[in-house]
């Protein structure tokens, strides 16, 4: 090994920041114990972190005893579980996405028009739950462009399409052109879904991965927007491997490699990113790390009003 190169950006994105933001609030707010439903991010580190401090993470709703108060995940959640939570007399506070957000209200916009959607995404994923859940009965799923071959709908006068925030650039793309050449009255977003971090750090991913001979993402599996960045370095390819901890790291890399490339999901905390390093180097100082800096990010969002108000007065 003779150099180690770290994409930027990487790492966590405005909307990861803000769902962890909104726990800390409520935690103020609240105390523990807190309910998240769902992982608030795609990260065991977080959740983990989260649960040390009284957070008790549930999938289910009956779960959480009447009346307490509730954080839905940074992935967003359908009507019907807002609706349970209300029945359950739970106090919701939302961390969704401010992005994922913006996916349920168009959503909302096309089905009170009447519109019959194709929602691009992972079938099971938390997130395609919850934006199908806006319109259940007007919106079928697509994964991949064999999937939007395959499509048989009834034919719809008003047809338009959705994606998930996390996905492989490419692979919507791909998706999209089969649906636009099958359907060619079927309304695109004037912008795409995919959300600006997702975007950013695949196409960092794949400058990196040009200069290097072994790409490393650190994230979870059950990250869908790391998986993404592994496979986008393969796809150019160049070997690629996903990690969580220092640990995963293996000792041939260290030989076999001249140059390592290393970026992180969306909900990795850099502080892990900094333990695969150190388990890289393995007490080395003769290996350069240098950033690749592709693009600058100044996105940010800020938790409600109300909430950083109450916590605050705490």
């Amino acid at each position: 090994m003779e150099r180690i190169l770290l994409a930027a950006p990487r790492g966590f994105c405005a909307g990861v920041a803000y769902a962890i933001e909104v726990v800390d609030l409520a935690l103020k707010i609240h105390g523990a114990p807190l309910y998240v439903r769902h992982a608030i991010v795609h990260n065991e580190w977080v959740v983990k972190s989260f649960e040390s401090r009284g957070v008790i993470f549930v999938e289910d709703l009956d779960e959480i005893p009447s009346g307490m108060p509730v954080v839905f995940s940074a992935h967003g959640v359908s009507p019907e579980v807002r609706k349970h939570a209300s029945r359950r007399g739970l106090t919701i506070i939302d961390a969704t996405c401010p992005l994922v957000t913006k996916v349920h209200n168009e959503a909302k916009h096309f089905a009170a028009k009447g519109y019959f959607m194709v929602y691009i995404g992972h079938e099971g994923h938390v997130e395609s739950e919850g934006t199908m859940g806006e319109a259940p009965d007007r919106m079928v799923l697509v994964e991949t462009p064999d999937d939007a071959r395959r499509l048989d709908i009834p034919h719809y006068d008003k047809l338009a399409v959705l994606t998930q925030t996390t996905l492989s650039v490419d692979e919507v793309k791909a998706t999209m052109e089969v649906l636009k050449e099958r359907f060619p009255h079927i309304h695109t977003p004037s912008k795409e879904d995919i959300c600006y971090a997702t975007t950013n750090r695949q196409s960092a991913i794949r400058q990196l991965a040009q200069q290097c001979d072994l790409v490393l993402i650190v994230g979870s599996n059950t990250s869908s927007n790391s998986n993404r960045l592994r496979e986008v370095a393969e796809s150019l390819g160049t070997e690629s491997h996903l990690l969580l901890n220092p640990d995963q790291v293996q000792p041939q890399w260290r030989t076999d490699h001249k140059v390592i490339g290393i970026s992180s999901g969306a909900s990795t905390p850099e502080s892990l990113v900094e333990d695969v390093i150190g388990a890289l180097l393995d007490g080395r100082s003769d290996v350069p790390v240098t950033i690749l800096e592709t693009i600058k990010e100044d996105v940010s969002f800020k938790p409600p009003r109300d909430l950083i108000q109450l916590a605050l007065a705490r």
